[in-house]
């Protein structure tokens, strides 16, 4: 069972930069995620408006990893 291939994981794996819709705007979920984790972290630089999808989660993940989540 832990062997199957699921293409949504290795797709979360790759590079934002590699994904076709990384340069769509990002999502609304990915702005609000992006404005708590960066209120949390107390970075007001974290969040901005007009991110692409791809950017949106390159700073959700360095926020993340700043918050130790």
């Amino acid at each position: 069972m832990g062997d199957r291939h699921n293409p949504k994981i290795e797709a979360s794996a790759r590079d934002p930069e590699d994904w076709v819709s990384g340069d769509d705007p990002m999502t609304p979920a990915q702005a609000s995620y992006l404005k708590t984790l960066a209120e949390q972290a107390d970075d007001p630089d974290g969040y901005a408006d007009g991110l692409s999808k791809a950017e949106a989660s390159k700073r959700i993940g360095a926020l993340r990893e700043k918050l130790g989540l």
